[in-house]
């Protein structure tokens, strides 16, 4: 029991860590003559308390929306028909769920969402997912293993469309926006099935079943389509192809829930404030959970210890006589499992300082599209359902994270280099 209790505890050491990491960085600072590390530190914590609480304040009409939107579809029985749809396969991913549950359901809206790009509709299902898992949840307070596969699937932060990054490539004058989009694809693909292979590694599910090899096979081949399919496009035609297929996805969703309550004879104008109201309590519950991952955070990197670790990193490269173009990118890859917010500040400085058509700059935005948010999912997604023991989530997490960076780095250079 206290070695499960020990492992259940690693988010709490790490952002111990963070703290205590920066307030030694701030006395080293002090005793060096640098008088400016303290209050850069509590600037920091003011900053990211408000930002935590402006995040989910942003977050509080999106999940009225979208959680109204997902309770027409449950009691119209859509989402049931996406659960038995998917049970053959999920139901060997999560085997702790039950069969045909409405959950599934909802783990699928979620994926297809990050995959589109969608984060509006994504975050909003994900919650939805997590409270529809904590029914089934036996320890409250402790992340069951259909949670943390369905978290890992987050992190590892699959997507087909990263329409923010190619749009910021643009904005900043890259030849071709659309250069990393290859990259960026084969990159996230590669960090979502190390995470599902490690997670089920962990939780001892055998990833050999035929449906699940299908399943995974089937992923490639699909990834590998939309390569080909968008490699043969110019940029202006892929932009519009990106935009469309994305909103007309987005809005068939909702038309088809609400028209499938119409048919279904239920008050879909009821149904929809009910799911609503669960949006806006879920918002305010989330609080405490980002102003702790995001304060924790915002004081690591004031206090120059983020900076200090690109450096060790670059020596020991250069020690080993490789190359180091890549270390002036990895300010982003350390910070993207951080915050999404602070990963995409230090790419868009990435491509002011070296060039968005230099190699860092290409790099650094091949690392902001192949993995997702982790610490701020885990904050967000566990936080909604009151989860305090995360168990091995924050390891598969990272571990997905790390196989994403190594990814990234090795096609940046075959694309690049």
């Amino acid at each position: 029991m206290g070695t499960e209790k020990n492992r259940t505890m690693v988010l709490n050491y790490i952002w111990i860590a963070f703290f205590v990491v920066g307030f030694a960085f701030g006395i080293v600072g002090l005793c060096t003559g640098d008088t400016t590390l303290f209050q850069k530190m509590v600037d920091a914590t003011f900053d990211s308390s408000k930002t935590a609480f402006e995040t989910s304040l942003g977050l509080t009409g999106v999940l009225a929306l979208w959680l109204g939107i997902m309770k027409i579809g449950e009691r119209a029985g859509a989402v049931n028909v996406l659960a038995r749809m998917l049970s053959p396969v999920f139901t060997k991913l999560f085997p702790d769920i039950p069969k045909n549950h409405p959950v599934m359901g909802s783990i699928f809206m979620n994926i297809a969402s990050n995959m589109l790009g969608l984060d509006n509709a994504a975050t909003p299902t994900g919650l939805k997912a997590m409270a529809q898992m904590q029914e089934l949840n036996k320890k409250k307070d402790t992340a069951t293993n259909p949670m943390i596969m369905f978290l890992v699937l987050n992190t590892s932060g699959l997507t087909i469309i990263p329409t923010t990054i190619l749009a910021f490539r643009a904005s900043y004058g890259a030849a071709q926006p659309t250069d990393v989009f290859i990259p960026i694809l084969l990159a996230t693909t590669v960090a979502t099935l190390a995470g599902i292979i490690i997670t089920a590694a962990w939780q001892r599910i055998n990833i050999f079943q035929p449906v699940l090899i299908a399943t995974l096979l089937g992923l490639c081949a699909f990834v590998g389509l939309v390569i080909w399919g968008f490699g043969r496009m110019d940029k202006n035609t892929m932009a519009t192809v990106t935009s469309v297929a994305s909103n007309l996805i987005l809005l068939s969703v909702i038309v088809t829930f609400i028209l499938a309550g119409f048919f279904k004879k239920i008050n879909v104008y009821d149904a929809f404030i009910e799911g609503a109201k669960e949006g806006f309590t879920t918002a305010v519950r989330i609080i405490p959970y980002l102003v702790a991952i995001l304060v924790a955070v915002g004081v690591f990197r004031a206090s120059g210890a983020m900076d200090m670790l690109i450096n060790g990193i670059k020596w020991c490269v250069q020690q080993c006589g490789l190359n180091t173009d890549f270390v002036g990118a990895l300010p982003t890859a350390f910070m993207k499992p951080l915050s999404g917010s602070g990963a995409r500040g230090l790419m868009l400085e990435a491509m002011k300082n070296y060039g968005p058509d230099s190699f860092v700059g290409r790099l650094s935005c091949v690392f902001q599209g192949s993995t997702d948010t982790t610490f701020y999912v885990l904050a967000v997604y566990f936080g909604s359902v009151s989860i305090k023991y995360t168990r091995h989530a924050v390891a598969c997490g990272l571990l997905a994270d790390l196989a994403g960076v190594i990814a990234a780095i090795v096609v940046a250079y075959v694309f690049f280099g």
